[in-house]
C-alpha cells in the first residue's frame, strides 16, 4: 500500500485523492485554508470563505463533462450536491434559440449536467471525501517545504514527502500537487536544487465582473442562452445556478480601462440593462454586490521537460498545472479529466518507478488536455487584440485560421443544428479540437456559415453607448 499526498482540496485534488484511494492506496489530502462548509446551501454560500480561491465566489457552469465524470466516477457527489439544490440542466435545450433550428436530437442527452454554484460542488466533494475509506482530509496545513529523498535520476531531486507549517513530516510515494493556478510548487521544487519547470504565462488576462441573483417570486425568468454571447467590447455571460439562482459576469480587457467602473453595482446596472438578451435576468433579487476577479491569464507549468521529469515522485494536476480563461469555464472539467488520468497511470505504471509514471502522466495530459488549453491561449491573445482594435476604432485582422474558424462557428452556432451540437461538443469537453474540425465537412460548412452571419450577432450598444452608460469617454 503506497503513501500518497495531495495538496489542494479544490475539485481537482479532491477528485485524485478519491480516486487513488479507491485503488487502495493510502491518501492525505492537505488543504491550506481553514474552513469548511457548514449548514445548508444558503449558509454554506454565504458563510464558506476560501481565500486561496480568488473566483471560489464567481459564477460557474458545470460543464456536461463535469457530470459525466462524476457519474462514472463518484456517483455520491451528484446525490450530495442534489440534495444541496443542484438542479438538472441540458446544455442544448437550455438555449433560447433552439426551437428555431430544430428541437432537440437524439444523443442530447450528453449535454445533461447540473447547475449549481462552486461552493456547492465542493461542499458535495468534501462531504464525500470525509467518508472515502483510505482518505484523511486535513484543512488549515500549509505545506512549507518538500522532504527530499534518494536521488532515483541523476541531477533531479526526488520528493518523498512534505513538511508542513506545523513542523510535522509526512511522508510519501508520491505528491500530487493540486495547489491551483497560485501553487508555490515552483518554490518549493526550487528548495530542492533541481532545473526549473518549464513555465509559460500569458500577458494578459481578464477581468470579470460578476454578480448572483435570486428569482424574485421563485421562477427562472426563462432559458439562458447557451454560453453568453461577444460583444465588441467585452463578453456577457449569464450562468444557470442551484435552486432558483444564477449568475451574470462581465468579461473584459485589462487595457480597458473605461470599463472597470463596472465593479460599480449601479454603473453594472446601467451596462447590464443595454443588453436585451440578458436585461430581464437582472432584474431578479441581487444576492452579492458586484464581484471582481483578475489574475486569469493562461498559465502553464510542467514538470517534465525534454521528456525528462524536473523531479520525481510529484505530479501537478488541474490549475496547478494549466489554467485556462473562464469565460469558457473549462477548468473544473479538465481538472476532474486530470484526476482520472493520474488514476490510470498510477494503475497501470504503479508508484513505484515514479520516473515512467511523470512521463506516462505528462504523455497523457499531452493528448487529453493540451489541445484545449492551446486552443483557449490563442483565443484569448486574438480576442484581447480584437478589443484593442475596437478601442482604437479600427478591424481586428488575425490571419489566424483557427482563429477565424472559432470566431466564424460561435456567431453561426445557432444558425444550424450540426453547427450548435459541435461546439457543445467542444465546449463541454466532450470532444477535442481535432475530434470536432474533423468531421467531414464540418469546416467548409462553419466558413459558408460564417459569412452570413455578423462577428458579433446578438444584439447590443455600441461602444459608445456603452461608455455613457459607464460613465466614461474614449481618450
Amino acid at each position: 500500500m503506497s503513501e500518497v499526498v495531495v495538496l489542494g482540496a479544490g475539485p481537482t485534488g479532491v477528485t485524485a485523492a478519491m480516486l487513488l484511494a479507491a485503488e487502495g492506496h493510502r491518501v492525505t489530502l492537505l488543504e491550506r485554508d481553514s474552513g469548511a462548509p457548514v449548514g445548508g446551501a444558503e449558509e454554506i454560500v454565504a458563510g464558506w470563505r476560501r481565500p486561496g480561491v480568488n473566483q471560489f465566489r464567481q459564477p460557474h457552469a458545470l460543464l456536461p463533462r463535469v457530470r459525466e465524470v462524476l457519474e462514472q466516477e463518484l456517483p455520491a457527489v451528484l446525490e450530495e450536491i442534489t440534495a444541496l439544490g443542484a438542479r438538472p440542466h441540458n446544455m442544448i435545450t437550455g438555449a433560447q434559440a433552439l426551437p428555431a433550428i430544430g428541437g432537440p436530437r437524439p444523443g442530447d442527452s450528453r449535454y445533461d449536467t447540473v447547475r449549481a454554484r462552486r461552493a456547492l460542488l465542493e461542499a458535495a466533494l468534501g462531504a464525500v471525501a470525509a467518508r472515502t475509506p483510505g482518505l484523511t482530509v486535513r484543512r488549515g496545513v500549509t505545506v512549507t517545504a518538500l522532504v527530499p529523498g534518494a536521488e532515483r535520476l541523476p541531477g533531479r531531486p526526488h520528493v518523498s514527502g512534505v513538511l508542513t507549517q506545523q513542523g510535522e513530516t509526512l511522508p510519501a510515494d508520491l505528491v500530487v500537487d493540486a495547489g491551483g493556478r497560485n501553487s508555490p510548487m515552483t518554490k518549493l521544487l526550487g528548495a530542492l536544487g533541481g532545473p526549473r519547470p518549464h513555465e509559460e504565462r500569458a500577458e494578459d488576462g481578464f477581468l470579470f465582473y460578476g454578480r448572483h441573483f435570486r428569482a424574485r417570486d421563485g421562477v427562472l425568468p426563462g432559458p439562458l442562452d447557451w454560453q453568453g454571447f461577444q460583444h465588441p467590447t467585452l463578453a456577457v455571460l449569464p450562468v444557470p445556478g442551484d435552486g432558483d439562482t444564477w449568475g451574470i459576469y462581465f468579461a473584459v480587457s485589462p487595457r480597458d480601462s473605461a470599463m472597470r467602473a463596472l465593479k460599480e453595482p449601479e454603473v453594472w446596472d446601467r451596462a447590464i440593462a443595454l443588453f436585451p438578451a440578458v436585461a430581464h435576468w437582472s432584474a431578479g433579487e441581487r444576492i452579492t454586490d458586484v464581484m471582481v476577479m483578475a489574475g486569469t491569464e493562461s498559465r502553464r507549468r510542467s514538470l517534465v521537460v525534454d521528456g525528462i521529469p524536473v523531479a520525481t515522485g510529484v505530479i501537478s494536476v488541474g490549475d496547478a498545472w494549466a489554467t485556462t480563461n473562464p469565460i469558457f469555464g473549462m477548468g473544473t472539467a479538465m481538472g476532474l479529466v486530470h484526476a482520472q488520468l493520474l488514476r490510470e497511470a498510477a494503475r497501470d505504471v504503479g508508484l513505484d518507478d515514479p520516473e515512467k509514471l511523470a512521463q506516462r502522466f505528462d504523455e497523457d495530459t499531452d493528448s487529453a488536455l493540451m489541445p484545449y488549453y492551446r486552443l483557449l491561449q490563442g483565443w484569448d491573445a486574438n480576442r484581447l487584440a480584437e478589443i484593442d482594435a475596437e478601442m482604437r476604432g479600427e478591424r481586428y485582422t488575425a490571419g489566424d485560421e483557427t482563429w477565424a474558424i472559432a470566431t466564424a462557428l460561435d456567431a453561426a452556432k445557432l444558425t444550424d443544428p450540426e453547427l450548435l451540437r459541435a461546439l457543445a461538443d467542444l465546449g463541454s469537453v466532450l470532444a477535442t479540437p481535432d475530434e470536432v474540425l474533423g468531421r467531414p465537412g464540418l469546416v467548409e460548412k462553419i466558413v459558408a456559415a460564417g459569412q452570413d452571419v455578423p462577428r458579433f450577432p446578438t444584439p447590443g450598444p455600441t461602444r459608445a453607448e456603452l461608455l455613457a452608460a459607464v460613465g466614461r469617454e474614449e481618450h
